[in-house]
């Protein structure tokens, strides 16, 4: 061989050798896993009312977002989010959630995720059952100081769903 090819050759080996230099190997299924954990944490923590566990998942920054049902609940910072979780507290009660269709990826360094999953909120609102089927939520989490946080959240409702009264 020319020495032209060799070095060819060697420069690509170089090269893909510096690719893997210093990345380690990770373990999506574990992540993931521990991403699920999470989000049943938040369900958790919802039909509890457990404030504190809801603001250990939130980042509890002001760069986050949370997009809510109504065309005016966009939610920017830990402060709006905190002020309407708190509002939503003092108003529902007896909340019972079940999540369906959860879908969760993350990024090959696993530092950020992405989800999607639908959820059957039922809840009691001034002394009546009530129930919405189907809400979509969906979001973004990152991977902050090794522990995994909620950065975007958005909750939508089909156009055919409708609250409805529990008897």
């Amino acid at each position: 061989m020319k020495k032209g090819t060799y070095f060819i050759i060697v420069i690509v080996l170089v090269f893909a050798a510096c690719q893997n230099a210093g990345s380690k190997k990770v373990d999506i299924k574990a992540e993931r896993d521990q991403v699920k954990a999470l989000l049943d944490q938040y369900v958790v923590a919802n039909e509890q009312q457990n404030f504190k566990l809801i603001e250990s998942i939130w980042a509890g920054n002001e760069d986050i977002i949370l997009i809510g049902t109504d065309s005016d609940e966009k939610l920017k910072g830990w402060s709006q989010i905190k002020k309407a979780i708190t509002q939503q507290f003092e108003h529902f009660s007896d909340t019972y959630i079940v999540i369906s269709e959860q879908n969760i990826r993350v990024n090959d360094q696993a530092t950020t995720a992405w989800f999607s999953q639908e959820m059957n909120y039922n809840f009691i609102y001034k002394d009546e059952a009530k129930k919405f089927s189907g809400i979509r939520f969906t979001g973004v989490l990152d991977k902050i100081d090794g522990q995994w946080k909620m950065v975007q959240g958005h909750l939508s409702i089909p156009e055919e769903a409708e609250l409805e009264e529990v008897y």
